[in-house]
């Protein structure tokens, strides 16, 4: 008997009891689908957050009060009130650094903003003019904040999508309504363009006001939350973070870069961190739904060795007509690898099915992930031959007349 013989002996003999077969190849269906789709959606959140990010500005530096590691400076913990608007004109203004293209000093705070019986809690940031071009920001109408609203402390707000459509509801243009947070009331002078996001970070649920607003009428203070740096290019990165981190620790009178009260973080930094936490989730799901797969194959040894059980008769006719240990083996063997090919293939199409409807039901960038389906069909025809092997030993090693006795 050849192998084309072979292989379709086996069909055949799978084919006898197709409940049986469909319940064998089950386990492997459900262990390859979710091995699949789990790593297409932490894939397709991981390129989402990048997205996002790239999205806050190109070649762009976040300086931060408080200290952390960040590669060209290390900063020790320090208080969150440790860069003034000083800081952010002598990143600048001064001579030593060369590779800035532009900053943009920032006040950043979460609040309770109120129009009507509507109300949202939402960030507002107190920027300059220089933000929208360090952010990439545009405006579907209205302005932006302007110089002049800065230097007269004008109580104006740009607003995202979101919070027009939280406070005005949907298809109410919100250009000159007034909205109030705390005791101040501002008037609304633009709506940005959605950029979508979720979370904390949503650039769509966020209010622009005026900087000198934010410190001196809504919030009282002179510090900053952050200070965005936006490099010439992304080849000079390295070197703007290294002019601006050594301009700072003159200023801040520290001799020491690990006891800075300050801390800057490049994006590369902020996506390295994302991939991170995101690959090592996306490993742990896979890794839970690798189980499956050690259940599905342990599954098809139990089926295998029903089969050769039930089939017991036949295998010692099969040997008394002369059929040798090696074609038994094979005959076996090729029905776990055929019950596991036939697992993989429909674990993959309902793998990449599922990752498309879970993908535009969470409105994440919809990912295939060809080193995952590659790997789970390798791992299912490998599960067919380790768990398939000991059902074959075992038929094959089995006596014809013993076996032609088995009642």
């Amino acid at each position: 008997m050849d192998i084309r013989e072979l292989i379709i002996e086996c069909f055949s003999t799978l084919t006898v009891n197709k409940m049986r077969t469909g319940l064998a190849i089950l386990g492997i269906v459900i262990g390859i689908g979710s091995v699949i789709a789990l790593i297409s959606l932490g894939e397709a959140s991981q390129k989402m957050i990048e997205n996002q990010i790239q999205s806050l500005g190109s070649n762009l530096l976040t300086v931060q009060p408080g200290g952390q590691s960040n590669g060209a400076v290390r900063g020790a913990q320090g208080g969150g009130t440790t860069l003034t608007l000083e800081d952010a004109k002598a990143i600048q203004s001064s001579p030593t650094i060369t590779s800035v293209k532009t900053i943009s000093p920032e006040l950043s705070r979460r609040a309770q903003v109120i129009v009507g019986r509507n109300n949202t809690n939402t960030q507002i940031y107190g920027v300059h003019p220089s933000y929208a071009e360090i952010r990439k920001l545009t405006l579907s109408s209205g302005v932006f904040i302007t110089t002049r609203d800065v230097e007269t402390m004008s109580k104006v707000a740009v607003i995202g999508p979101q919070v027009a459509t939280d406070l005005f509801g949907d298809g109410v243009n919100p250009i000159g309504r007034m909205i109030r947070t705390g005791t101040q009331s501002l008037k609304v002078v633009g709506v940005t363009v959605a950029k979508g996001g979720s979370g904390f970070n949503n650039q769509d649920d966020m209010i622009y006001v005026p900087l000198s607003t934010a410190q001196k009428q809504l919030y009282g203070v002179s510090y900053l939350s952050s200070i965005s740096v936006e490099a010439k290019s992304q080849d000079v990165m390295t070197q703007a973070q290294n002019e601006v981190g050594y301009l700072l620790l003159a200023r801040h009178k520290f001799n020491d870069p690990t006891q800075a009260d300050f801390s800057i973080m490049s994006q590369a930094d902020i996506m390295n961190t994302a991939s991170q936490v995101t690959g090592t989730f996306t490993t742990l799901l896979s890794g839970i739904a690798a189980i499956s797969l050690l259940v599905g194959g342990i599954g098809i040894m139990n089926i295998m060795l029903v089969t050769v059980t039930e089939r017991t008769r036949e295998i010692g006719l099969r040997k008394a007509l002369g059929a040798k240990q090696r074609i038994v083996i094979l005959q076996f063997l090729f029905e776990a690898i055929i019950l596991t090919i036939t697992g993989g293939i429909i674990g993959m199409i309902l793998g990449v099915l599922i990752s498309f409807i879970l993908s535009s039901t969470m409105n994440l960038p919809f990912t295939i992930s060809w080193g995952a389906i590659f790997l789970a069909m390798g791992v299912s025809g490998v599960i067919g031959v380790v768990f398939g092997w000991y059902p074959a030993q075992k038929a094959s090693q089995l006596q014809p007349i013993e076996a032609l006795r088995y009642e």
